[in-house]
């Protein structure tokens, strides 16, 4: 995954959330209110290239909500597999109340910071997420090359 596809999640993580929350409910009342036409309008001709049962475009539709609800599952779970990588007390914070869906100026609010500051906590934990190291192991993996190298 790579940065630009983090942020986007990020960005988008609390309404995927509220999406599949709100599909789940919905497919409680799958079809309801849906009848076929009856008298004079049943006999009129259809228009080409559609079905005319109701029941049957409403699957179609539900098939193919079903089938963008997985992708933002799909999205959702990337994201909740990386969240122990982020170490860091305030990142981590500021890392919440992204996916609830507050802005930079709410959360500079909640936590004394700045915008610019939760701003720059964002980038880094972008980084952190899309590079699946945080900052501290990558410090040490490069000591450990450099320590390993023949030169």
């Amino acid at each position: 995954m790579n940065k630009k596809e983090v942020e986007n999640i990020l960005k988008n993580y609390h309404w995927m959330v509220n999406s599949v929350r709100n599909l789940r409910s919905s497919m409680l009342d799958a079809g309801e209110g849906l009848t076929a036409q009856y008298g004079i309008e049943s006999s009129m001709p259809k228009p080409q290239g559609t079905n005319g049962d109701p029941i049957y475009r409403e699957v179609l539709r539900r098939e193919n909500r079903l089938g963008r609800i997985e992708n933002y599952k799909e999205k959702i779970s990337e994201i909740q597999d990386r969240l122990h990588l982020i170490k860091n007390d305030r990142e981590i914070e500021v890392l919440h109340w992204l996916l609830e869906g507050k802005s930079y100026r709410w959360i500079g609010h909640h936590m004394g910071l700045s915008e610019a500051h939760i701003r720059r906590m964002r980038n880094s934990i972008v980084n952190q997420l899309a590079n699946g190291t945080n900052d501290a192991n990558v410090a040490k993996d490069a000591k450990l090359r450099k320590q390993m190298s023949a030169c």
